[in-house]
């Protein structure tokens, strides 16, 4: 079981961050985006974002694209989908 608490461990404190939900935000509403779209609308240096950006790729909570010289980002609603399921709830509630 500790590696299994260790993964979503990860991915909490990967979320855990208001500036990482707002990026999850705008990747919902707008889709695959690259940093030189999305800094902006966050209204953060593009290295910080990067920053940001990596902690959600290592958390699997984002993928990257690479498109020519342009690594696009956006939501892997399969992991988010994890997060939310049944597999986690079983954690929290004994009558699954």
């Amino acid at each position: 079981m500790d590696s299994f608490y260790e993964k979503y461990e990860l991915k909490f404190k990967a979320i855990a961050d208001k500036k990482r939900l707002q990026i999850m935000n705008i990747l919902t509403q707008k889709g695959a985006m690259c940093v030189c779209d999305l800094a902006p609308l966050v209204d953060m240096a593009q290295s910080k974002l990067s920053y940001h950006l990596k902690i959600l790729l290592e958390a699997n909570i984002i993928t990257k694209e690479t498109r020519g010289t342009w690594s696009y980002y956006e939501l892997n609603q399969e992991e988010l989908n994890h997060l939310l399921s049944h597999e986690l709830c079983c954690v929290f509630k004994p009558s699954c």
